[in-house]
């Protein structure tokens, strides 16, 4: 009774009013550790009420410093602070870690003497770690990977991996065939995959076409854009083209030129040296050589990059190239090295054309975006002279039918592509300067035409003398456009102006032999001059970018195009379409039905 008078009296129950919590150690409370019993009120017998404790909005927190920012200023990004679970941490007295238990307590007893105004929060003597976001950097898989592996992955570029042979698809299924499993591509991977390795896939292999501003300019649009970095060069075999064998083309020629020179009657007044023909042979060969060894490493290991050239509207032509270099090889061997070649030669160097012919030419009748009247070119001339040169080098080395077989289908095409290029669509975009000198390929094919009947017929009759006539005309109407092959930057294909005019030189020593005049010498001699002096000039500028400007070969954005940023264009058109196509069933049906239900109001 008594025990129940006094809590109704006091207003507090008795358990919780004669509780003493001072001899529990640790327990985590903002009075002091000696606390006394509760003081009550003289009048009413009621508790004291606590001093006035501040909220937690008026706590002040210290400021602290990001290890991210600089020293002193605060981070303008929201940060998650880790408080302690009780404000004892932050209630405790700064203490020397050192201290013994009754200095702590003594300490904690005379702070609690003190009126408690407001909650003072103190940095803790201890290190405290407060987690907040990290404003960047390398994320926390990432870090494993490179932890994993040493750091390696970061030093190689994988943005030049699509085009290599022995990466992507391959590699996996080599991998997978040796029985080490399909490995797991990383989410990083996936990343890049999606975002390079499509780009440069080759399901689309319409691709130039739409990219290219006309099928011959190696120029982006304004909506298309690199899938190779364009702020650095790229490794050399990526920036090798294959139009780099027009260089074998020319210095090749010249070797025919002067074995011509030097064993001709037209010429004999010149007493030309025949090791002239001796030292361009063997330069010819080493060019060659050096050449062919580059693209081959190309084809080893950056095989998708030789891909891209097949599919390329000019690029595809000169794949004819080192089969007519072979070509001119043979024919300008000196007599000192051969004077007979075997037959299997003419056979083992036609088989490639005839395959690449059999391809090109189809492609052309019915090729669909690459129909000749779509990727007609002065450079579709390469894919033709090649049959003319066959044909000269069979007839030689007296062979017939062969020759005259290649000799008819270079005529038919021949015919074709002189018509579909002298009447260029108007939808055809006209040809960059730096292109212009291709458009001497148009002399090349009816000089070695020329040469070639001549050799099959064994006479230069009425239809030689056609098609040399016809090469001279197409030769005056160029040279007398001297503006039109001017005011453009040197490139490779300045060596299109070599093999045409060594061959135009040659047919015009072949004619000389039977109109023998001063007319003809003269024509002979200016001739062999002029494109000696071509092949002279492009050889030394040829050394000097190389060697020197190192600007020989630029990044080559041919191979590099995508049409990443085409593909949501085309689809919010198709989406649009579909979009079109349902409101106009949608109105069908609601048309229809108005109709129905118009008879029965």
């Amino acid at each position: 009774m008594e025990a129940n008078t006094s809590s109704k009296t006091s207003g507090v129950p008795s358990l919780l009013a004669n509780v003493e919590v001072s001899h529990l150690d640790g327990f985590d409370t903002t009075t002091p550790m000696q606390s006394p019993k509760p003081v009550l009120h003289p009048d009413t017998g009621r508790m004291r009420p606590p001093e006035r404790v501040a909220p937690r909005s008026e706590a002040v927190i210290p400021a602290f410093d990001s290890p991210f920012n600089p020293p002193g200023q605060r981070s303008g990004h929201p940060v998650s602070i880790s408080l302690p679970s009780s404000p004892t941490g932050f209630g405790e007295p700064l203490v020397a870690p050192g201290g013994d238990l009754h200095e702590r307590k003594q300490a904690m007893s005379n702070a609690a003497q003190e009126p408690a105004q407001h909650v003072r929060f103190v940095q803790p003597h201890r290190v405290m770690f407060r987690s907040q976001p990290n404003p960047g950097g390398v994320p926390t898989h990432a870090v494993r990977r490179m932890g994993s592996r040493g750091g390696r992955t970061m030093n190689r570029d994988k943005r030049y991996d699509s085009f290599k042979t022995f990466s992507g698809k391959l590699e996996r299924q080599i991998t997978h065939l040796a029985g080490g499993g399909v490995p797991v591509s990383t989410p990083e991977e996936e990343e890049f995959a999606q975002g390079q390795g499509e780009a440069v896939s080759g399901d689309n292999v319409d691709r130039f076409f739409a990219a290219l501003e006309g099928p011959e300019l190696d120029k982006l649009k304004s909506s298309e854009e690199l899938a190779l970095p364009a702020d650095k060069k790229w490794p050399f075999l990526l920036r090798f083209p294959i139009s780099a064998f027009g260089m074998c083309l020319g210095v090749s020629s010249q070797a025919i030129l002067y074995k011509t020179i030097a064993t001709a009657a037209p010429t004999e007044f010149l007493h030309v040296n025949p090791k002239v023909n001796l030292v361009l042979w063997f330069i010819s060969v080493g060019l060659m050589s050096i050449i062919t060894a580059a693209y081959a490493f190309k084809i080893i290991f950056f095989f998708e990059a030789v891909r891209r050239e097949y599919y390329h509207p000019i690029r595809v032509n000169f794949f004819f190239a080192p089969w007519i270099a072979c070509l001119f090889l043979a024919m300008g061997v000196p007599p000192s090295v051969a004077t007979q070649l075997p037959p299997w030669l003419w056979y083992a160097l036609m088989s490639p054309f005839l395959c690449l012919e059999l391809k090109i030419y189809g492609q052309w009748m019915s090729g669909g975006q690459r129909r000749l009247s779509k990727v007609a070119n002065p450079s579709n001339h390469l894919s033709v002279v090649g049959n003319f040169v066959g044909a000269l080098m069979g007839a030689s080395m007296g062979l017939k039918e062969g020759p005259i077989f290649f000799f008819g289908v270079g005529v038919a095409h021949y015919t074709v592509l002189f018509v579909t290029l002298y009447q260029r669509l108007p939808t055809n975009a006209t040809l960059p300067k730096d292109l212009h000198p291709v458009f001497f390929l148009f002399v090349a094919a009816p000089s070695v035409a020329s040469m070639a009947w001549a050799k099959i017929v064994d006479e230069f009759g009425v239809g030689a003398k056609l098609a040399y006539f016809i090469a001279m005309f197409l030769y005056a109407s160029l040279a007398v456009r001297i503006n039109f092959f001017r005011g453009f930057m040197f490139s490779l294909s300045w060596w299109a102006y070599t093999f045409p005019m060594t061959g135009a030189a040659i047919a015009s020593i072949r004619y000389a032999t039977v109109v023998d005049n001063a007319f003809t010498k003269a024509l002979c001699v200016g001739l062999s001059l002029l494109a000696t002096l071509t092949v002279t000039g492009l050889f030394a500028t040829t050394m000097v970018h190389a060697l020197v400007y190192h600007d020989l070969f630029p990044n080559d954005i041919a191979i590099a195009i995508t049409d990443r940023k085409m593909k949501p264009i085309m689809e919010l058109q198709e989406s649009g379409k579909d979009d079109d196509s349902r409101s106009g069933s949608s109105k069908d049906v609601e048309a229809g039905a108005t109709a129905a239900v118009a008879p029965e109001a």
